[in-house]
C-alpha cells in the first residue's frame, strides 16, 4: 500500500457545511487537519446553523469559504431540471456563485488534490482540470432509489424514486470516468456503481472505485457507564429521510404492538430533526416520544435500554448503529441496517427481519441484564477495532497518495 506522510494541500468541496450531523466530511476534514494537512473547504450554506458550523470548521482548517444557497433557489434548480435528463439530486445544489468561487480559489492557490462530496456536489468537480480529483459518492444513490421504489411506505417517495431512478443511473455511471477515484462506504455500493459504468469490465475502472468506511468519533461517542432508563427504546436519524420514515412506521405499527403485549410500559423515543406529520402523529400514543431536532444525540443513546434500527431498505453504512454500539447501547437491527458491517449476529448485536422476531429480540434484551452488558462491550470493541475515524482518515491519505502518484506517472 502507498504511504503518504508529507503535508498535502487539499481542496474539499461540499454541497453542505460539514458538522456533527454531516459526520463523514466533518470527521475526515478534522482528522486530515490534525495529521498536518492544509485543508481548504468550499461549501454551500443554506441555514444560520450552517454559518455557525462553518465558523467551527475554521478553527481547524487552512481556509473555509461558503456560498449562500436558498431553498427557493434549490427548488427552482429542480424545476428547471424536470424536463432534462439531469437528476434532481444533482441539480438541487447548482450554483454559479459556487463555481466562481472554485475558479477563484484555484487561481489563488495550488492544491495537490481535490475532494468532492456527494452527488449534489459532483458537478462542481467535473468542471475542474489540471489537478487530481476524488469524488466521495458516499452511497450509490440510484441503488437507494431502486430500493425505495419497491419498499418506501410513502407514495411521494415512490414517485420521486420512479422519476429519478433512470436519470440517476446514467448520471452516476458517467461520473466514474470524470474523476480519478470514486469513494463509497460499502462493497454493495461499489458493486452497484460498477454495474452502471459501461467500462466496468476493464480492470482500471474497477480500481477507480474504493470502499472507505464510515467511522465514529470514539471520544465524542464515549462508552456510557451510567444507569439506563427502564424499558426505553431509541431510534435515531434524520427524520426527513424517507428510509428512516419507513423504518419508524414499521417499528410502531408492526413491532411495538407485539412488544407492548408483553411489556405495556415500554417507551420508544424517535430522535431526529424534521419529522414529517406522519411521524409526529405516532406520538398520540404517550409511549412514543418524537423529539424533533436535538442539539446532542448522546443523552438519548446513553439512557436507552436498547437501540432499534429496523431499516426496511438502505444503502451504505448506518451510522445510527455504529454510534449506539460505541456508547454501549445494545442494538437490534434488520439485515438491511447492518449489511455493510462485519458484525456477528448474537455477538455484536441482534438481527431480526420480521416483526415477531424483532419484538422477541427486543424483549430478550429487556429481560436479560447480562446479555445487555455483553452486547454493550462487544459492540464498543467492534467499533474501536473497525470504525475509528483516525484509521479511516489514514486510509484516505493513502488513497490520495495513490491518486497523486498515478497522476504524476
Amino acid at each position: 500500500m502507498v504511504r503518504q506522510t508529507s503535508q498535502m494541500r487539499i481542496l474539499y468541496i461540499t454541497p453542505y457545511v460539514p458538522s456533527l450531523i454531516r459526520v463523514r466530511p466533518y470527521n475526515l476534514i478534522q482528522y486530515l487537519s490534525r495529521r498536518g494537512h492544509l485543508v481548504t473547504v468550499l461549501s454551500l450554506q443554506s441555514t444560520e446553523q450552517e454559518e455557525k458550523d462553518a465558523e467551527k470548521l475554521r478553527s481547524c482548517c487552512h481556509r473555509v469559504e461558503t456560498v449562500k444557497l436558498t431553498r427557493q433557489q434549490s427548488l427552482l434548480n429542480c424545476f428547471k431540471a424536470l424536463p432534462t435528463m439531469t437528476p434532481l439530486q444533482a441539480a438541487y445544489c447548482h450554483s454559479p456563485a459556487m463555481q466562481s468561487l472554485i475558479r477563484k480559489v484555484l487561481e489563488e492557490e495550488q492544491f495537490d488534490i481535490v475532494h468532492v462530496e456527494h452527488l449534489r456536489g459532483a458537478y462542481f468537480g467535473t468542471t475542474i482540470a489540471g489537478v487530481p480529483k476524488v469524488y466521495d459518492s458516499v452511497d450509490c444513490i440510484s441503488l437507494l432509489f431502486e430500493k425505495a421504489l419497491h419498499s418506501a411506505t410513502s407514495r411521494a417517495s415512490r414517485l420521486v424514486a420512479r422519476l429519478e431512478l433512470d436519470r440517476t443511473r446514467r448520471y452516476e455511471g458517467r461520473l466514474i470516468s470524470q474523476y480519478d477515484k470514486v469513494l463509497v462506504t460499502s462493497p454493495q455500493d461499489k458493486e452497484a456503481l460498477l454495474k452502471l459504468d459501461a467500462r466496468s469490465h476493464e480492470q482500471n475502472q474497477e480500481r477507480k472505485i474504493a470502499v472507505l468506511s464510515n467511522g465514529v468519533d470514539l471520544g465524542y461517542f464515549a462508552f456510557a457507564n451510567g444507569d439506563r432508563a427502564p424499558e426505553t427504546l431509541v431510534f435515531s436519524g434524520k427524520m426527513s429521510y424517507h428510509a428512516n420514515v419507513a423504518a419508524v412506521s414499521y417499528m410502531v405499527r408492526e413491532v411495538m404492538p407485539l412488544v407492548w403485549a408483553r411489556r405495556p410500559g415500554v417507551k420508544l423515543e424517535i430522535v431526529g430533526k424534521n419529522p414529517p406529520q406522519a411521524i409526529c402523529a405516532l406520538a398520540k400514543d404517550d409511549r412514543v416520544h418524537v423529539t424533533g431536532f436535538v442539539p446532542d444525540l448522546r443523552p438519548y443513546l446513553a439512557r436507552a435500554t436498547v437501540s432499534v434500527s429496523p431499516m426496511q431498505y438502505s444503502v451504505g453504512i448506518q451510522n445510527k448503529v455504529l454510534e449506539a454500539m460505541a456508547m454501549g447501547t445494545p442494538v437490534v437491527a434488520s439485515s438491511q441496517a447492518c449489511s455493510a458491517l462485519k458484525v456477528r449476529n448474537g455477538t455484536h448485536l441482534l438481527v431480526a427481519d420480521d416483526p415477531t422476531t424483532f419484538a422477541e429480540r427486543v424483549l430478550r434484551l429487556l429481560d436479560d441484564v447480562a446479555l445487555r452488558r455483553e452486547m454493550a462491550m462487544n459492540g464498543r470493541n467492534y467499533v474501536e477495532e473497525r470504525h475509528d475515524w483516525r484509521t479511516i482518515a489514514h486510509n484516505l491519505e493513502n488513497i490520495y497518495a495513490e491518486v497523486m502518484e498515478r497522476w504524476r506517472s
